[in-house]
């Protein structure tokens, strides 16, 4: 694993989230402490995390002239890039978005707002038309969006912009490479006008966002103030209650649970934090100049008996894979996109029933809400206070009885939780009993709550 683009990080969580885990600071009641928070519909989150891709402009062709400048007797810099497209076509986003979208597959994608200084996204980019650039937006807005966070991966993902100029400086040394920036102990406040610059860019496309990328070894010296720098860019450009951000790779048996960091109480009293979504894998496709051999076996063998995800399916923990967009197109052989396609379908033939996709951002808001949601059990009661809806809220309790008549009592409504006949059926407002327990799941809305049951 590449370890110059990433640095491994360990958070202390381990195993399935269980209430001891997630909601101990606030369960109570007989019993509180034993109901097991599982994950959304009792199945294996999986995601999709791409970086380094942006609207049309070839990232892998222009950035490699810029890091061989900087990095001049790096070999790994000199390459033909001369040779590569300059372009990674609108007509590959839609093959890729489509397919994506038939097979259920969500993640997180990049867009580089100024990628490699070609030219902004909300302005011009020289070599494509503005006609050019407007569609290749609008193909992300109407065709990424719903199923991909949007992500930008810093304002260049190269050389670092002045932000009183706006113009990157001309230093080429690695104290002005994105890549490894800042080496200064900037402060929060700097780091996240840096953050917000980027953002804007994005707002300016119309592209939503709730988190940001760090490309390569960005924020390495500031780590400790990365979070909340993230939290106060994303809040001031975007307004998200709940942004997120993705630096980490985790590997071995280290946890891929997110991590809640930057904590603290917001004015009204509602728990706040920035959430840091981990990904579980190297790039093993194409790499992030899509030049490499892909070894999708590394993630998933074509029977699914092994690889890095279905390690992870099996521990029950999220599941993120991690590619760069330039290795997904190849220079033109897509020989990375049909790799990723095989552990797809490989995925899918044996665990299908049994994982989920989901966008980064509805992974980490997921753990976010098991951990902030408060819990009390009563006779024939179970009273819930979440700070933050929780979509797919599942969670086992135990008892050898059936709880006849279950029902979600919220803002006046009642809605029944109807039995299905298998775990594998479960979705919102439905619930498995087993022989010693009771699997539920109810899309939980923020606020005050009450699961019943009564003859």
């Amino acid at each position: 694993m590449n370890q110059d683009r990433r640095n491994f990080f360990q958070i202390a969580a381990s195993g399935s989230l269980a209430a001891t885990a997630a909601l101990g600071r606030t369960a109570s009641g007989s019993g509180a402490d034993q109901i097991e928070v599982l994950p959304p519909r009792d199945r294996v989150p999986l995601s999709f995390i791409i970086d380094d891709s942006t609207c049309l402009v070839n990232m892998g062709k222009f950035c490699m002239p810029q890091f061989a400048a900087t990095y001049p007797n790096r070999k790994s810099y000199q390459q033909p890039w001369q040779d590569w497209p300059d372009e990674i076509p609108d007509s590959f986003v839609r093959e890729f978005g489509t397919w994506c979208a038939e097979h259920g597959v969500k993640g997180k994608y990049s867009i580089v707002p100024y990628p490699a200084c070609v030219g902004w996204l909300d302005r011009e980019l020289p070599g494509w038309s503005q006609k050019d650039l407007q569609q290749s937006l609008k193909l992300v807005r109407e065709l990424m969006v719903p199923n991909w966070d949007i992500h930008p991966e810093m304002i260049t993902h190269t050389r670092v912009i002045d932000l009183e100029t706006g113009r990157p400086f001309k230093d080429n040394s690695p104290a002005h490479m994105e890549n490894s920036y800042p080496q200064t102990a900037v402060s929060v406040d700097y780091l996240a006008s840096y953050l917000a610059y980027a953002l804007r860019i994005l707002k300016n496309c119309d592209l939503p966002c709730e988190g940001i990328t760090t490309p390569g070894g960005f924020g390495n010296l500031v780590k400790d103030k990365l979070p909340q720098a993230v939290f106060e860019a994303v809040r001031d450009v975007y307004g998200s209650p709940q942004p997120h951000y993705f630096k980490y790779i985790v590997e071995g048996n280290k946890s891929t649970l997110p991590k809640l960091e930057a904590e603290r109480v917001g004015g009204n009293g509602t728990p706040e934090c920035c959430i840091n979504v981990l990904a579980g894998t190297g790039d093993w496709f194409g790499g992030w100049e899509g030049v490499q051999t892909s070894e999708p076996n590394r993630y998933a063998t074509e029977d699914a008996s092994a690889g890095r995800m279905i390690e992870l399916i099996q521990r029950r923990e999220p599941a993120i894979m991690l590619c760069h967009w330039p290795g997904m197109y190849c220079n033109g052989s897509l020989t990375g996109y049909r790799a990723f396609q095989r552990v797809v379908k490989s995925i899918k033939a044996r665990f299908g029933d049994q994982t989920l996709w989901m966008k980064i951002s509805d992974i980490g808001k997921y753990y976010a809400a098991a951990n902030y949601t408060k819990l009390v059990i009563q006779d024939q009661t179970i009273e819930l206070n979440a700070p933050y809806a929780w979509p797919r809220m599942t969670i086992r309790i135990p008892t050898a009885s059936p709880l006849p008549n279950l029902r979600l009592e919220s803002g006046g409504q009642v809605t029944p939780i109807l039995p299905v006949n298998s775990p594998l059926q479960l979705k919102a407002f439905t619930h498995y009993r087993g022989s010693k327990s009771l699997t539920v799941c109810c899309d939980l809305p923020a606020g005050k709550s009450r699961l019943i049951w009564s003859s």
